[in-house]
């Protein structure tokens, strides 16, 4: 657990000295992992029409990353169960830090900036334990690990900061083991929960889902500035159930499990890879490599479009409405009156869009 002084130092270091700025980077708008056409692998800076800024090789497969919220770096995190994560200069193209996880823990492929972008953050597996944990590392003493708090629960995927530098943990309830690779070891018995975690790794809230829906992995996330979160999962149970696979929730409120029709439902096949609100916050978006769709509701949680394309998994908000990613390059633009070619590259997207 991060020591209440040095948390508490990290705030109150948060406005650092003036430096270089996301600007100096051509300002981005996205960060994506990719699958290069010679099979090496980068992380891509693009624009908000999808145009490429600049591409960083990476020494294997990335998965998703974060950014720093003023300085031009970027944290890339290896795919589950990775034990790398690289902290980026985007402007130089050069790996400043190379991060690895402590004895006993791997990471899962996300994080995210708090305390002014002082203190890093990334979900990990306690696999001795069986435990999620939530890694902590302190930017101004060149990425230190100062410390670590519980996530409270299984497998933490996406995490991602709210106001007040509380934590939305999505706890995916299912346990691995490196020694294991991708094996889920506990699917009878698995928990995914929602949690809210304070910085010094105090449980403030709790969504866990009905038991009928207990193999639903809660997976990826994303937040609007009201503090309306909305969530993607994944079912373990059989492709052709017609589950719920996202859901929207509000601290003190109950969560809504949102659902296409029947027919549409069963062509997500159990599985929902990204989640973004649009660019205005009107509308929620879910992708399913495995369906070849893009669901969009409302934020209550109506069905309002699905959206077709092959391997479509990165989504993010756009000032049009989304931008998606799919497995052959293509950048679109989203919205619920449909699918417009935005650009093409000459690579795979990996599974996720970063935002800025």
């Amino acid at each position: 657990m991060i020591p209440r002084r040095a948390f508490l130092a990290a705030l109150a270091a948060a406005a650092t000295a003036p430096g270089l700025s996301w600007a100096d980077a051509g300002s981005p708008a996205y960060l994506a992992a990719a699958r290069e056409a010679d099979g090496s692998y980068a992380l891509h800076g693009l624009a908000g029409d999808g145009a490429a800024l600049f591409r960083i090789a990476l020494p294997a497969r990335g998965h998703a990353g974060t950014a720093h919220p003023k300085a031009p770096e970027a944290v890339a995190f290896a795919r589950r169960p990775g034990t790398f994560g690289l902290v980026i200069d985007c402007v130089h193209g050069k790996v400043l830090k190379v991060l690895e996880s402590p004895e006993g823990r791997h990471f899962y492929g996300h994080g995210c900036f708090i305390a002014g972008g002082d203190i890093l953050c990334t979900t990990e597996n306690d696999y001795t334990a069986r435990r999620g944990v939530i890694g902590l590392w302190d930017r101004r003493q060149g990425y230190r690990r100062i410390g670590e708090i519980p996530s409270h629960g299984i497998g933490p995927h996406e995490m991602l900061a709210l106001p007040g530098d509380v934590l939305v943990v999505a706890n995916g309830g299912i346990e691995t083991h490196p020694d294991r690779g991708r094996d889920k070891l506990n699917i009878p018995s698995m928990q995914p929960s929602l949690a809210y975690v304070s910085p010094q790794g105090e449980l403030l809230e709790e969504l866990r889902l009905p038991e009928a829906l207990h193999r639903n992995s809660i997976r990826h996330l994303a937040a609007r500035p009201d503090g309306l979160v909305a969530f993607a999962m994944q079912w373990q149970g059989e492709v052709s159930d017609p589950v719920p696979l996202l859901g929207l929730h509000r601290r003190g409120a109950p969560a809504i499990l949102a659902e296409a029709d029947l027919g549409e439902q069963m062509a997500m096949r159990g599985y929902a890879g990204s989640v973004a609100f649009d660019g205005i916050g009107g509308q929620v978006g879910i992708t399913s490599p495995r369906g070849g769709r893009i669901h969009v509701f409302d934020d209550t949680g109506a069905f309002a479009a699905s959206l077709h394309r092959g391997d479509v998994c990165g989504l993010a908000g756009s000032p049009g409405g989304f931008l998606a990613t799919d497995g052959q390059g293509g950048v679109w633009q989203a919205g619920a009156e449909g699918l417009s070619a935005a650009r093409r590259a000459d690579c795979a997207w990996d599974n996720h869009v970063v935002t800025l």
